[in-house]
């Protein structure tokens, strides 16, 4: 079952973002699968991901990639992702 996952990283730039975008793009296979839609926004205080998925463990399978990398980066860690079941979406 589909979900949407929302996640504020407080005291993350876009540039930041953009650099483990690139890292996450640089490793094998594809880190993204099961990723349907993301949306980046940028806030004052830092940033809100949209993600929609295909189901709950291709996210968890997704964090279990880009937690490591993020700490190793040393951003700030944000509070829990708000994750809701999805009852119908659609991709134009």
């Amino acid at each position: 079952m589909a979900i949407l996952v929302k996640t504020e990283v407080p005291g993350v730039t876009t540039d930041q973002y953009d650099t483990l975008n690139s890292k996450l793009q640089s490793l094998p296979g594809n880190p993204f699968q099961g990723c349907l839609a993301h949306v980046c926004v940028p806030t004052g205080s830092g940033l809100v991901i949209h993600d929609l998925w295909e189901s709950e463990q291709d996210m968890r399978k997704f964090m279990d990639l880009v937690m490591p990398l993020a700490q190793d980066m040393g951003l700030p860690q944000g509070p829990q992702p708000e994750v809701s079941q999805v009852h119908n979406y659609w991709m134009p």
